[in-house]
């Protein structure tokens, strides 16, 4: 594996040590900060998180994180996990309405589905495009999921895989360097650890 590291973001949301022990156990270097400096100087960036839409990017913009990430998102890859996915679009509707990061253009939205929320188990997911973090992987591939909101892009090419719980449920996005999954792919078992190590290969 390459000699470089993944910053972890911490900002006070999300169960951080299951990302950094799954990408240990796949041979990635990760370092837990918050820190302007070690974000600047990683390879690649992690923004995981649980919790509350208006919560989490109030205690991200509180640490200065968002025209940091902005820039960053230019030089390397950036992956956002289940809440921080979700951070990626312009905005969400949890709660009240909330502006985001802006990487990936569309809204979060309480799911709409006769299935009970939260959603939470493994369901498999489609590839309507190509997406150097799925390579290797097939389509009905298993992963696992617990959210009650769920973005939804603007532009269909943003999508990179999708599934299904009463309604079709957008699971992944790219654009650019950033990506976003709103399953936990470190708690996805082989395919999870698979997508983790897809995205290490995309350090430079």
């Amino acid at each position: 594996m390459l000699n470089g590291f993944t910053a972890v973001i911490d900002y006070g949301v999300g169960n951080l040590k299951s990302v950094t022990n799954a990408m240990d156990y796949v041979g990635l270097k990760t370092e837990i900060t918050a820190e302007k400096s070690r974000i600047e100087s990683a390879d690649a960036i992690i923004l995981p998180g649980v919790g509350a839409f208006p919560d989490a990017f109030e205690r991200l913009r509180d640490r200065g994180l968002p025209a940091l990430l902005r820039e960053q998102a230019r030089k390397k890859p950036i992956l956002g996990i289940c809440l921080g996915m979700q951070l990626l679009f312009d905005g969400s509707s949890e709660v009240r309405d909330c502006p985001g990061l802006g990487f990936i253009p569309g809204w979060v939205r309480r799911m709409e589905t006769p299935l009970k929320l939260p959603h939470i188990g493994w369901n498999d997911l489609k590839f309507p495009n190509a997406s150097p973090l799925f390579r290797g992987l097939t389509e009905n591939s298993y992963v696992y999921f617990v959210h009650t909101y769920a973005g939804k892009a603007k532009n269909p090419e943003d999508v990179i895989a999708v599934t299904e719980y009463g309604t079709s449920v957008m699971a992944a996005v790219a654009r650019g360097n950033v990506y976003g999954c709103q399953f936990h792919p470190e708690k996805s078992g082989e395919i999870g650890l698979q997508i983790l190590k897809n995205f290490g290969g995309m350090m430079g």
